[in-house]
């Protein structure tokens, strides 16, 4: 995501990075909550509270490598009405969030955050305000590959009819692996970047619309 790797872009992204992270796990929980299931309330992950989701490891991998974890949400399929539509409408919760605060990010760039009364006082106002937008429209991306433990996995499994469900719910144990060599051998990364770019692309589109309605 980063043409290079410095201690200024690490501190820059940091808040970024944290934000994408309790956000989506945090609309995870909060859509399985809506949808009956307790599990994620009784485990403490009904907040934005980022102590609550972030795995220190995890999160320590994101930073250096742009690969990291954040803690699972527990939920209990069972406590739904409609366990495939649950178990589908949670797991598009966690990207359709950081969609969602990708374009406030978007917005406020549009909107010209770093000349705002007080928050324009905020030394690199401005790039932070940048990697919000940008390392949320990655993670969005990222969490919709359909490889488990990945989102798009979990989405993908709920839109199959059982059969091709069942079969494909086989590859959950090598889901991890195959997301490694993914990763590791370059195959993921020009398509994650390609559709990040894209999504971002329209989201800016939308966004400067808007300002220039403003006259800004």
């Amino acid at each position: 995501m980063f043409s290079r790797f410095d201690i200024v872009t690490m501190l820059l992204s940091l808040p970024a990075i944290i934000l994408a992270l309790s956000v989506h796990e945090y609309a995870h929980a909060r859509a399985a909550d809506r949808l009956g299931d307790p599990t994620p309330r009784l485990s403490g992950r009904l907040t934005l509270e980022p102590w609550a989701h972030l795995d220190p490891v995890g999160t320590l991998m994101l930073i250096l490598f742009r690969f990291g974890w954040a803690k699972p949400v527990p939920i209990n399929p069972r406590n739904f009405a409609d366990p495939r539509r649950g178990v589908l409408i949670t797991s598009l919760a966690g990207p359709l969030s950081n969609i969602a605060v990708s374009a406030a990010a978007a917005l406020m760039l549009s909107f010209h955050v770093e000349t705002w009364p007080l928050v324009g006082r905020i030394p690199y106002v401005y790039q932070m305000v940048f990697y919000v937008f940008l390392l949320n429209l990655f993670f969005a991306v990222f969490n919709l590959i359909p490889v488990p433990p990945l989102d798009g996995s979990k989405i993908l499994m709920a839109l199959l009819p059982g059969r091709q469900a069942y079969a494909y719910s086989r590859i959950e144990p090598y889901g991890p692996l195959i997301l490694m060599l993914l990763l590791f051998t370059g195959v993921a990364g020009p398509i994650i970047g390609g559709l990040a770019r894209a999504l971002g692309s329209v989201i800016l589109l939308v966004t400067n619309s808007l300002a220039g309605l403003f006259g800004l």
